[in-house]
């Protein structure tokens, strides 16, 4: 009929309950996996080196779901941490905590019920695991505060995301030996590092805000800086495998990774925040490149 219009069609709403899981999905990062990636490669270090090849099927599960539970847990409470930084944050201000989609008291909540169910797997290792965990606990929980106090919040960071690999040792030996020692520390040289890169992309809104990182303490040096931090974290590598006495695969790896790690120079050379956030996702290839070292040298010896 003449009088009858097109309409386009109305969209079928979403259920509440779905929209405020996507929400949920949102806050922990689910759909961002760099940050699991990060901490899923130092673990799996630790895991392959302590075990001198593949681990118990069961801790090579408990560890993995840890690591993705612990991770998506330091990210709701580094969102309720930064709550007055975050919405006047460009890269942040989206957030569902900046824009009140969920509220503080939901996040903690899903918080708890993360670290619940991470503990809930580690009381599955024995007594040393267990005990180490609850140090795991406190650096992921007191990370996100220190951004206000000192300029060295990355160093922290790096202390909380490696310290799976300890841990791996202690379930898998009972011990935690020189090497794991060695690898932690190279891990934080590493997660310092790409995690400067991330501060350089928000160094003008920190500076605005009064927040501090790496980037800002390095200043005009952050390029020379970066290059002092990745040259130590290869130098810790390379004295883990001399303990260890890995063999060509892992140096081959080791190379594969400077150059993986040099390439991260070229990319952010101008230190453009497109620039530099591309040189912080790409750790995740010199993180599985250092892995394949680990994984190949091990398998070519079974």
């Amino acid at each position: 009929m003449g009088y009858e219009r097109d309409y386009a069609p109305i969209p079928p709403s979403v259920p509440k309950w779905r929209e405020r899981l996507g929400q949920y999905w949102r806050l922990v990062r689910g759909d961002r996996p760099i940050g699991w990636l990060l901490l899923l490669w130092p673990t799996w270090w630790g895991l392959w080196l302590a075990a001198k090849g593949v681990p118990p099927w069961w801790t090579l599960v408990v560890f993995t779901l840890g690591v993705w539970l612990t991770r998506a847990a330091g990210c709701v409470i580094n969102d309720y941490a930064d709550r007055w930084l975050d919405p006047h944050v460009e890269r942040t201000k989206q957030r569902p905590l900046a824009t009140g989609a969920v509220s503080g008291r939901e996040a903690l909540a899903v918080f708890a019920v993360l670290m619940l169910v991470a503990f809930a797997l580690v009381l599955t290792m024995n007594r040393l695991t267990v005990t180490m965990s609850i140090v795991g606990v406190f650096l992921a929980a007191s990370y996100p505060y220190l951004k206000r106090y000192t300029y060295l919040p990355q160093v922290y960071l790096g202390m909380a995301f490696g310290w799976g690999i300890p841990m791996a040792f202690a379930a898998i030996r009972g011990e935690v030996p020189p090497e794991a020692w060695l690898l932690y520390i190279a891990n934080i040289l590493w997660s310092t590092a790409y995690d400067t890169w991330y501060a350089m992309v928000d160094r003008d809104d920190d500076l605005r805000m009064g927040a501090k990182s790496t980037a800002i303490l390095f200043g005009d040096m952050d390029l020379v800086a970066q290059g002092v931090l990745y040259a130590l974290f290869g130098y810790a590598l390379f004295l883990v495998g001399r303990r260890a006495e890995l063999g060509v695969w892992f140096w081959s790896a080791l190379a594969v990774a400077a150059v993986l790690v040099a390439w991260e120079f070229v990319i952010a050379r101008n230190r453009d925040r497109e620039a530099c956030f591309r040189a912080f996702l790409h750790n995740h290839w010199v993180g599985l490149t250092v892995f394949a070292g680990f994984a190949l040298h091990y398998a070519r010896q079974g």
